[in-house]
């Protein structure tokens, strides 16, 4: 077990599961390089930068920026919820965090967010607001949340045969939801991922983006704990994962408040994930 998931004991815990895995789950997460053929075109109108394409049309996969040219940070936030928790967010329970987004503006910090197609279906109104801020960039995050992989973290499982369609889904309820141009970019539900789930998805021409921080929000209640992970990780071209849902991450708004001021004294510039690909060997 690393150190990122010693601290919080919760990673066992299964819908908001991504912060609490490894960055490259399958052992198989490094990004093509150049020479690769090139993926299909992507999803979106402004063609930002993408990994070239892994051997046999494998989803290329992203996990950290160069570490040599300068200390920029990316900070991705995961919308996440399921295609089963409509009843839930009926109730009451809030998925989404107004209050973070607020201090990622006030806080003038560029950020990523992979969002779900229920997120959106749930809050188009923050979703549009999301992709209409040149201050950040929305991505995909799968429509349901439901794994592409077998044994990832107890959630259920998307089958080889529904995985594109489940993300093309997913980019569908997006733009229904007014994000204009989300970006060619999936994080996938979990971070698990297979050589069949690569495959899969191949022929969209996406990026799989993983990180090499994991913030430890998930489920956390202690803000200082995972304030003292994410400050202990950091690296130049860093990628930390991070959520935007109130129940299930309900001190990410604080750490955030507390990271981005000592990661700026430590001479770090906040990027979004599309600038530290456009950095890395490979990209098109």
């Amino acid at each position: 077990m690393t150190h990122a998931c010693r601290i919080t004991a919760v990673c066992a815990m299964g819908a908001v599961l991504a912060a609490c895995g490894s960055a490259g789950t399958s052992g198989t997460a490094h990004p093509a390089r150049s020479g690769a053929a090139a993926p299909a075109a992507s999803p979106s109108a402004s063609r930002p930068p993408v990994l070239a394409q892994g051997p046999g049309g494998l989803t290329p996969v992203f996990e950290h920026g160069p570490r040599t040219l300068g200390k920029t940070v990316a900070l991705t936030f995961d919308a996440d919820m399921t295609a089963d928790e409509g009843d839930r967010a009926a109730s009451g329970e809030h998925f989404d965090n107004p209050a973070l987004i607020d201090a990622l503006r006030t806080l003038k910090v560029p950020a990523t967010v992979f969002m779900t197609g229920r997120w959106a279906e749930q809050y188009p109104a923050q979703a549009r607001s999301l992709g209409a801020d040149k201050q950040f960039e929305v991505a995909n995050h799968s429509f349901s949340h439901y794994s592409f992989t077998p044994d990832c973290y107890g959630l259920p499982t998307v089958d080889a045969d529904h995985m594109k369609s489940d993300v093309e889904r997913a980019y569908t309820a997006l733009r229904k939801a007014g994000v204009a141009h989300p970006m060619p970019y999936f994080r996938f539900p979990g971070g698990c991922y297979d050589d069949r789930s690569r495959k899969a998805l191949g022929a969209l021409g996406v990026t799989a983006v993983q990180w090499d921080v994991v913030s430890g929000d998930a489920f956390a209640t202690d803000a200082d704990a995972v304030t003292r992970q994410v400050l202990d990780g950091v690296k130049p071209g860093s990628v930390v994962i991070m959520h935007c849902t109130r129940s299930a991450a309900p001190t990410t708004e604080r750490v955030v408040r507390a990271i981005v001021p000592e990661l700026r004294r430590q001479g770090y510039r906040f990027v979004k994930v599309s600038e530290l690909i456009g950095e890395t060997a490979g990209h098109r």
